[in-house]
């Protein structure tokens, strides 16, 4: 992938994480300054390397699990939203306790995220923001809706398998090995506590998100949560 393949692809998910909408060569062409059928031949590249598909005929282009792969892995350092930074660190603060400190994490996390929020501690799962994961357009029911079902009831025993180690994991759509067909994107910080060697805060959305903020957001929150808990 050239530079400005990699510039394209960046676009193309940007965009569609905003408008929903597959994206078109002319919406492109002003950004970067070339004609429609250069951005059309950059396009056919990216696709051919399977990074973006054409979801209908005579549509624009959305991206791959490969392709939001692509994406996270080449991002810059995630963006922080020092607002919302803020705001979540006077509820988490203010808890007095540890389980309330954790509700107030994670409903701070949906409600800026528009994701699921959730978090767990020990043998303890919290959620919050369950109807606003399913607001969203991908998940109004079907297949991907029963699919995000199947792996909210078995993210506790997966979390505890799979152990993820960084600050940071990202699991997109097919990456997920429950749920692989629901078109969700799970982000997770592990992060230590004196209450459990594996104590995890995240979010579940769709594939199609800002991942730059929100990751930003879920590794500030697991780096709080170390710090209030210890």
């Amino acid at each position: 992938m050239t530079p400005r393949q990699l510039k394209i692809l960046h676009a193309i998910v940007e965009t569609y994480a905003r408008t929903a909408e597959p994206v078109g060569s002319n919406a492109l062409c002003e950004q970067f300054e070339t004609s429609s059928a250069t951005v059309r031949s950059e396009m056919a590249a990216l696709e051919s390397l399977d990074l973006i598909m054409q979801p209908h005929i005579s549509a624009g282009r959305v991206p791959t699990d490969k392709g939001y792969r692509a994406y996270v892995n080449s991002m810059d350092a995630p963006m922080h939203d020092h607002r919302h930074e803020q705001a979540l660190a006077r509820r988490v603060k203010s808890a007095g306790e540890v389980e309330r400190a954790i509700k107030n994490a994670v409903e701070s996390l949906a409600h800026v995220t528009g994701n699921l929020g959730l978090g767990t501690i020990g043998p303890n799962l919290y959620l919050s923001g369950m109807a606003g994961l399913f607001q969203h357009p991908e998940f109004y029911g079907g297949r991907e809706a029963y699919e995000v079902a199947r792996l909210l009831d078995s993210l506790e025993e997966w979390l505890a398998e799979a152990a993820p180690g960084d600050p940071i994991s990202v699991y997109i759509g097919r990456e997920n090995p429950i749920g692989r067909t629901s078109g969700a994107t799970l982000i997770i910080s592990r992060f230590e506590s004196p209450f459990s060697s594996r104590s995890y805060i995240g979010v579940l959305g769709p594939t199609r998100q800002q991942y730059s903020p929100v990751i930003g957001l879920v590794e500030y929150t697991g780096r709080l949560l170390a710090e209030a808990l210890n």
